[in-house]
């Protein structure tokens, strides 16, 4: 199997744990073909002989799948190398948190033996796409959340939001967050938003420390679109899908709106999501009991 591999600058001492990596996929029957910015950071730290493409921005032909080397931000900047093409990715674990890359380099050998022998299943991730009269650039869909924030760290932002053309709400606050599912356990988690399943057909508009405080997150279905119209002191302010951030200004509207693709992850054996929850973010953990048996 021809595998894509993906990965960002990381610290010279990850250098040979990434060469290992790699070496320790040809041995599973895997063929890795690293992304060029990854070819030019292991060069640059001593280590050659890894296989490369020229083509900035595509994948490997013929590669099945696309392997991410890092953290979350690694593998939300995978996700978009993948998308015009459908390839599914998976997310080893390299940072600190890995909620999506959730792979640890302890368990590599047993997940490259499963990826091997074609056992794992896809997932479907839903993704958001702007639309806008801004210059948001050529990619405006996000897997985690789209977000409008402030730019100082004095004023707040007016943001005036529809659903579906009807008036929902203003918000004085910080920023709005527009999250699908898989964003639930994000930013908008950390504003206090709920953890929605994945399998959820729905969004969630989750306020940035509002100012009016009888405002609360507000689930809605995913097929609603969803349109902010932002005032903010001197008409400057962010637009951020994902980790990517976009300045504007202007009180243009957004429209935020499911994306007709979705990102397609690779769940292998023993793998889900309630797991995730409680391994990587302790949920229910209580000193007074344990797993049941």
């Amino acid at each position: 199997m021809i595998v894509a591999v993906n990965g960002r600058e990381m610290t010279a001492a990850t250098a040979p744990v990434v060469s290992d990596l790699l070496a320790r996929m040809r041995n599973a029957g895997l063929q890795p073909v690293l992304q060029p910015d990854l070819s030019k950071w292991l060069a640059g730290h001593g280590v050659t002989g890894a296989v490369t493409h020229t083509a900035q921005g595509t994948l490997a032909p013929g590669a099945e799948m696309l392997i991410s080397l890092g953290g979350d931000g690694t593998f939300l900047d995978s996700v978009v190398l993948a998308a015009a093409s459908g390839t599914p990715v998976l997310g080893i674990n390299l940072g600190r948190l890995g909620f999506l890359s959730s792979i640890p380099v302890e368990e590599l050998d047993k997940a490259l033996s499963a990826l091997s022998n074609r056992r794992f299943t896809l997932e479907e991730r839903t993704q958001l796409r702007v639309d806008g009269d801004h210059a948001l650039g050529a990619n405006t869909v996000a897997l985690n959340e789209v977000s409008v924030h402030k730019r100082d760290s004095s004023t707040m932002l007016t943001v005036h939001a529809y659903v579906d053309g009807r008036f929902l709400n203003t918000y004085w606050a910080d920023g709005l967050i527009v999250a699908t599912p898989t964003g639930s356990t994000a930013y908008s988690l950390s504003c206090g938003g709920p953890v929605l399943d994945p399998s959820c057909d729905s969004l969630v508009i989750t306020p940035i420390a509002p100012h009016n405080l009888n405002v609360r997150p507000y689930v809605l279905p995913d097929r609603s679109r969803i349109t902010l119209i932002v005032d903010a002191r001197e008409d400057k302010y962010l637009v951020n899908m994902d980790s990517r951030s976009v300045p504007c200004s202007g009180h243009a509207p957004i429209s935020i709106t499911k994306a007709p693709h979705t990102a397609r992850l690779v769940r292998l054996p023993d793998q889900d999501f309630l797991h995730t929850l409680r391994t990587k973010l302790t949920w229910g953990l209580d000193v007074r009991t344990g797993p049941p048996g």
